[in-house]
């Protein structure tokens, strides 16, 4: 990676934290985002408010758990063990939103209560057991929540949504609080219907077809309407 190239991608972080600030899916200094580099990750340092943060103030680490500059997020180890493990993704977004925090204060899985659970890679959204944060046994329970997954609840926690980039992970940590508001709603009627496996499958298929929520649709993923001439 060029400096130039590194720059850039240190800047599109920054750019990306203030954003989970201002979308209201983050607030202060919660939350932390990392990014696979050729080396290593980049990932948010501890303890810094994003609207101050600057693109030098990230954080060089390597798998090792070796750094340079100032000291990373607390949180590191997680972000390490998923980057190293699902080579599928490249960016790993962590947040305390609200609604995603309610429900993982009473550990809830996010049920196929509605076909957008899908864009998490399956029929649920997962909760991990809690751990004490910054701990190798956090990283464990998340590795496993995460397993065939895109996103996951942390236990009495937050949530945590991968992308393949920057761009991708916040929408799906958005929509991961979408769900979790709806999901939260829809309980103060009763337990609601869910969506059969093969339904779900059917779903999952689609959106892997279309991108959907993730880039544009590959041409001719809709099979229903055609550009004209």
């Amino acid at each position: 990676m060029t400096g130039t190239e590194n720059h850039d991608l240190r800047s599109q972080m920054v750019s990306i934290c203030r954003r989970m600030n201002s979308s209201g899916i983050n607030q202060g200094t919660a939350g932390n985002l990392s990014v696979r580099t050729a080396k290593g990750f980049l990932i948010t340092p501890s303890s810094l408010p994003y609207d101050i943060m600057t693109p030098d103030d990230l954080v060089e680490m390597d798998f090792d758990g070796t750094f340079v500059g100032r000291r990373p997020s607390s949180e590191w180890r997680f972000h390490r063990d998923i980057l190293k493990h699902r080579t599928d993704i490249n960016v790993v977004l962590h947040c305390h939103s609200m609604y995603a925090t309610t429900l993982a204060c009473h550990y809830k899985t996010i049920p196929a209560f509605h076909y957008m659970v899908g864009v998490a890679g399956g029929t649920t959204v997962r909760c991990a057991q809690y751990a004490t944060f910054g701990t190798q046994a956090l990283s464990d329970h998340a590795l496993k929540a995460l397993d065939g997954r895109l996103a996951c609840l942390l236990g009495q926690h937050g949530q945590i949504s991968l992308g393949k980039d920057l761009e991708q992970a916040l929408w799906l940590a958005i929509e991961i609080e979408t769900l979790s508001r709806m999901y939260a709603q829809v309980l103060t009627l009763g337990e609601p219907p869910i969506l059969p496996d093969d339904e779900m499958e059917r779903v999952i298929g689609q959106m892997k077809r279309m991108s959907y929520g993730l880039g544009p649709e590959a041409e001719g993923a809709n099979d229903v309407a055609r550009p004209r001439g």
